[in-house]
């Protein structure tokens, strides 16, 4: 008896996988082995990189803050340890878009801290 495999089922699911390859370069794209391999692949990029994005953009926030602070004779450190001293509970986040976007609001935010 000859061996039964379920080609169509088969053929849908290299379809599916090669139709997520689709804008990858050179063999990537149509070589069913070497496309799998490269989707794996990316799938663990992504999985990696959503975590890191996170780092990345805090990095931002905390650059573009002591960019900002450095104005008013303050570092990031000290303009966070008065913040925390005075309870402003205002994140990164908004701070940095603050800084970046609305200068005169960040400009009241530091001059409503303690002056030590």
């Amino acid at each position: 008896m000859p061996r039964s495999v379920n080609k169509v089922a088969a053929r849908t699911k290299r379809k599916k996988l090669l139709k997520k390859t689709k804008g990858y370069f050179g063999a990537r794209k149509n070589v069913w082995t070497v496309a799998k391999n490269a989707w794996e692949k990316a799938q663990s990029y992504s999985y990696r990189d959503r975590r890191n994005k996170k780092r990345s953009f805090r990095s931002l926030w905390i650059l573009r803050i002591n960019a900002a602070t450095r104005q008013y004779n303050m570092n990031y450190s000290q303009f966070m340890g008065k913040l925390n001293k005075n309870n402003i509970k205002i994140n990164r986040k908004v701070l940095a878009d603050l800084a970046m976007n609305e200068p005169k609001a960040f400009k009241a935010i530091v001059d409503s801290l303690d002056k030590k």
